[in-house]
């Protein structure tokens, strides 16, 4: 009787080469390249991660989630410390962040009680519509949130005497957080919750009939989804050093969207690779043409991966893959069938 393999023995090889290449990266990449691509990319892919748990899993389109972030975001300079004088109630780091992420996960929760009742173009335009309410709120509100200067002078932690806005030291903290909930997103797919939440996605009225809270359940993916966008608002803070409401624009809404369906909602990864290509395209793409056409490069990426793969860039790995794998059984099959002809023809 053969042994069950490990967790650990389980995991593709691919995934370790992946993982020793990301944590060597900084030793052979720039400054610029390690924060502005590398630590750039896994923020986006953060939220774009969140995106992904609500639609990949639950069937949900949140448009709010950049709102999460800024909610984050909004957090550090008001309950920590700024440069601008305005609110600025100094609480120390260490419950500083942890507030800001489950502060906005509490309002990731209240979205997705206002919205889950709600399905497919109605709970869009909600979430759409509580993000362009909050935009316009803090922009407008300055004795909260600054108005629309926002906050400037946010310092990064310094912890065991290291800065964390140096390039490597944030580009691992980065890699740390994107690697946490990519795995926790991995494990949860597969526990009750997350088969649960697939099958309402599936079809919510049968899961309904058996006995499960959809609604319940829908709650808690928001919220799960507002502590992955809460962690990458604070990362957004920490690599600027300021928040204002571009940070939670519309069009950053749309960005996001954008990046995780040309990355693929089927799997994890997807929207990580979604935020190299846009990252990428963002930082080179203006050496080619005007700054201001980037959105139609932004839009023409986005049909060109849409047209040829619904399930973005990991589905054109998958149908590579699939297709090699193909290639490779046809070719041991047509070795063997010579192999035997051969043998055939020499006992003949």
């Amino acid at each position: 009787m053969s042994q069950p393999r490990s967790y650990l023995a389980a995991i593709h090889p691919g995934w370790w080469v992946l993982l020793a290449f990301l944590l060597i990266y900084p030793w052979f990449a720039t400054d610029f390249f390690t924060y502005q691509i590398g630590g750039y990319t896994l923020i986006l892919g953060l939220i774009a991660l969140s995106v992904m748990v609500l639609a990949g899993y639950g069937g949900m389109i949140n448009l709010a989630l950049i709102t999460v972030a800024g909610v984050a975001a909004y957090a550090l300079p008001i309950f920590g410390e700024n440069a601008n004088d305005v609110l600025g109630l100094g609480w120390p780091e260490w419950v500083l962040y942890p507030f800001a992420i489950l502060l906005a996960a509490t309002f990731s929760t209240l979205v997705g009680l206002i919205s889950v009742r709600t399905e497919g173009i109605y709970t869009l335009m909600i979430t759409l519509a509580i993000a362009v309410s909050f935009f316009f709120f803090v922009r407008q509100n300055y004795a909260l949130f600054n108005g629309f200067q926002g906050f400037s002078g946010i310092d990064a932690p310094t912890f065991w005497g290291i800065y964390w806005r140096d390039p490597t030291p944030f580009y691992y903290l980065c890699l740390a957080c994107a690697a946490f909930f990519f795995c926790a997103t991995v494990y949860g797919s597969r526990t009750t919750f997350g088969l649960t939440l697939q099958a309402i996605r599936d079809n919510p009225r049968r899961m309904a009939a058996l006995g499960y809270s959809v609604t319940a359940h829908r709650v808690y993916a928001f919220f799960l989804s507002g502590l992955i966008a809460g962690t990458a608002g604070v990362m957004l803070v920490l690599i600027t050093g300021r928040v204002s409401p571009g940070t939670l624009g519309v069009d950053i809404a749309v960005d996001i969207l954008v990046i995780a369906v040309v990355g693929g909602l089927r799997h994890p990864i997807g929207p990580f690779l979604g935020a190299l290509a846009f990252v990428l395209l963002e930082n080179f793409a203006i050496d080619l043409i005007d700054r201001e056409r980037f959105n139609t490069v932004i839009g023409m990426a986005f049909l060109l991966v849409v047209f040829f793969s619904p399930d973005g860039l990991i589905g054109l790995w998958q149908k590579a893959s699939a297709k090699m794998r193909r290639r490779d059984v046809y070719g041991a099959k047509s070795t063997a069938k010579s192999a035997k002809e051969e043998t055939q023809a020499d006992l003949a």
